[in-house]
């Protein structure tokens, strides 16, 4: 029986995608995962189709379909109190631009006593999300946009989809 798809699977995934040839070394570090977290991902991810078979490329079709349809379901943001904390979906401001037009007025953030924005907490998609503002931008954008599509509405998720298609390289 295969093992089934872990939230962390999909931030690696979407590294992958920026990164398709770094160094497991380098791809735990910036996910703040273990080595060996990071490969038991890797042959998840191969097993679920999200990546082509022997490699580590994505198959970015299957994982822009996956995020955009399923990951609401498969791993739903558990929403909490107001927080200090680090900002996400439409709350991060590369993105309040494009999305601030639909989405709740309410800050969105993952908890961190050391974050800059005061808004309604939700559970991020793994434990290392938060870190990854510090290790890489583009990966940060990216669980944002994933946040959007998990906690938004229909016109934030539609955005959001169309924004995280556009942010992920061409296969």
């Amino acid at each position: 029986m295969a093992d089934q798809l872990r939230p962390q699977d999909l931030a690696v995934a979407l590294q992958l995608a920026y990164q398709p040839e770094e160094r497991y070394e380098r791809l735990a570090y910036v996910l703040g995962l273990s080595l060996s977290a990071t490969h038991r991902a890797v042959q998840r991810l191969r097993q679920a189709g999200l990546l082509l078979p022997d490699k580590r490329k994505v198959n970015r079709r299957a994982l822009l379909e996956f995020l955009r349809h399923g990951a609401r379901y498969a791993f739903p943001a558990v929403r909490g109190p107001e927080v200090r904390g680090v900002p996400t979906a439409w709350s991060v401001p590369e993105l309040m631009a494009e999305l601030s037009s639909s989405a709740s007025s309410t800050s969105v953030v993952w908890p961190d006593p050391r974050g800059t924005v005061r808004g309604e907490s939700i559970t991020p998609l793994y434990d290392g999300a938060v870190g990854t503002v510090q290790r890489d931008e583009r990966l940060y954008r990216a669980l944002a946009l994933v946040d959007a599509l998990r906690v938004g509405q229909a016109r934030e998720r539609q955005i959001a989809g169309e924004l995280l298609e556009k942010e992920l390289p061409p296969a």
